[in-house]
């Protein structure tokens, strides 16, 4: 199996629902990725922009890393801790968010001391074995590998406290809430319609919409914005703007009294602006 243990579904929602949305997998293959965009093996994530493409895409990078030890290809580093995190340093001082979930290994000379904020789960975590794996006989067999873990979080915009805790069985909840929730956001999406017309008829052209930036927010943004008054009443793209505002008061563990306050204020300028 080596370093293709798989991150368990309400682990990754959990971490994607406080510090998402993750839209990047750095370490992953064609199985296993959890993000819409990821590097394999082949890729070579270390040879990689991981900020260009995040400013692509939009969104923060998530990793799960490999822990063999380093390897190299004409010179170039493949594998190997250390490189990951210098490598990781060097794009967070590119910019973008990068989310790591790591050994709490405190004592290895790879742990990310210069990391801005980490996390560190109450509780051992389990991995899922990759899809591909059979076991030849039951020797072979085995649940998972479990280890104690931390979030480590690389953002030079993070403006929160440095170091907090969460249980395992929290951060899981967190993970079982916002599937809920992409759910019944997936239910509300109504599929195009494919019969074609029976006779020939002119063909008219679509209106063009305005460009709406869609994305999923954390579970805790959508709670505040719905205690802001007068939310609901902007447009799509403002409502946008607020989000984005609130959750990054939000990472930054302001009150939820005061973040709902600086949103009101911020509603209250956006309408200013439109009229």
């Amino acid at each position: 199996v080596g370093d293709q243990w798989r991150t368990p579904d309400l682990l990754f929602w959990g971490i994607n629902a406080m510090f998402g949305p993750l839209t990047l997998d750095l370490f992953a293959d064609d199985d296993n990725a959890k993000c819409p965009v990821w590097y394999t093996a082949d890729d070579n994530a270390l040879v990689q922009d991981w900020a260009e493409m995040l400013e692509s895409i939009g969104g923060a990078a998530f990793g799960n890393p490999p822990y063999s030890r380093s390897q190299y290809h004409e010179k170039q580093a493949i594998t190997g801790m250390t490189h990951i995190m210098d490598h990781t340093m060097e794009m967070r001082e590119k910019g973008g968010r990068y989310v790591f979930l790591v050994k709490a290994a405190t004592s290895e000379t790879w742990w990310p001391e210069d990391a801005d904020h980490i996390m560190f789960i109450r509780g051992r975590i389990g991995f899922d074995l990759p899809v591909w794996f059979v076991p030849a006989d039951d020797k072979q067999k085995t649940t998972g590998a479990f280890f104690a873990g931390a979030i480590a979080i690389f953002d030079k915009s993070w403006r929160g406290e440095r170091f907090s805790y969460i249980s395992r069985t929290e951060l899981e909840e967190k993970g079982k809430a916002f599937m809920s929730l992409v759910e019944f956001a997936a239910g509300k999406v109504q599929p195009p319609a494919t019969t074609a017309p029976e006779q020939e008829e002119p063909i008219i052209a679509p209106a063009v919409l305005p460009y709406v930036d869609s994305r999923i927010w954390p579970l805790e943004v959508g709670l505040v914005f719905n205690q802001v008054e007068g939310a609901d009443s902007l447009d799509a793209s403002q409502q946008n703007k607020l989000k984005a505002n609130i959750n990054q008061l939000w990472l930054e563990r302001m009150p939820t009294s005061e973040i709902i306050t600086t949103a009101g204020g911020l509603v209250s300028s956006m309408r200013r602006e439109v009229a």
